[in-house]
């Protein structure tokens, strides 16, 4: 049986993940409305199928979909797995923040840095575009960095803010619509929030992620080749694991190529 702190820290971990599934639930609700250019945060969820108001205990993340088994309990279409995805995505990512950091003062932020790239994903992910509101949200989160991680020197984070955007800015200026000025600028400030070992880890995992989803959508012939697909979600995957497990990932790629 597990002993006190085994069941506090089980507790502390389905909290964090209750949060985070709540939190992704709420803003994919926001980013589909923002999509259909519907009031925001006014009125009832509905079925984007037959419009019915969805009760309650219809809207209870991960747990209604389930249940329900993906479909609408009147009309009976089936509802976005994307609804679940999230969930699933952002209820991870809150408890993979207590496994990493505990209940430390680096805590909150990562928190809430990690809210913050989940509602750049998938508002980007329906909009195609980045809120300039929610880069500028990151920056108390990068500058509180600089106190709580000092390991990660102001010459790395200065150094940081550029290695990645600088190259982004000069390909979006000579390629017209390489880089949209949302992923320049959530990078810079990643860059800040990372220092410029894990930037560049950030950027790798990014391109590693989006290659392998762009392939996915050519082989199912969900998308045509040349099609443009949003690069802010596969960025904030690289942020969120660069920022979670770079310092590890780092130190083992070192390990294993200049020993």
């Amino acid at each position: 049986m597990p002993n006190a702190q085994g069941v506090y820290d089980i507790l502390i971990v389905a909290l964090f993940a209750l949060l985070g599934t709540i939190a992704a639930s709420f803003i994919n609700s926001y980013a589909l409305r923002k999509a259909e250019e519907r009031s925001n945060l006014k009125g009832r969820s509905e079925c984007q199928s037959c419009g019915k108001t969805l009760t309650w205990y219809e809207l209870l993340p991960i747990i209604s979909f389930l249940i329900q088994l993906g479909k609408c309990r009147d009309c009976k279409n089936k509802i976005s797995p994307r609804y679940l995805i999230s969930e699933i995505i952002g209820g991870t990512a809150t408890a993979l923040v207590y496994v990493r950091f505990g209940l430390g003062l680096m805590t909150p932020v990562a928190f809430g840095v990690i809210i913050i790239l989940l509602a750049i994903a998938l508002i980007d992910l329906s909009t195609m575009e980045i809120p300039n509101g929610l880069v500028i949200a990151l920056i108390p989160f990068a500058i509180a960095t600089i106190w709580l991680q000092p390991e990660v020197s102001i010459l790395s984070r200065m150094i940081g803010t550029l290695t990645i955007s600088l190259p982004m800015f000069i390909l979006a200026l000579i390629i017209t619509g390489a880089f949209g000025g949302g992923d320049i600028k959530l990078i810079a400030v990643c860059g800040f929030l990372l220092g410029w070992q894990n930037v560049l880890l950030a950027m790798f995992l990014a391109v590693l992620v989006g290659g392998a989803f762009s392939v996915y959508l050519l082989v199912a012939k969900k998308a045509e080749k040349g099609a443009k697909i949003p690069f802010a979600p596969h960025l904030c995957v690289g942020i969120a694991v660069s920022m979670l497990y770079g310092e590890e990932i780092v130190s083992l790629y070192l390990n294993l190529f200049f020993w």
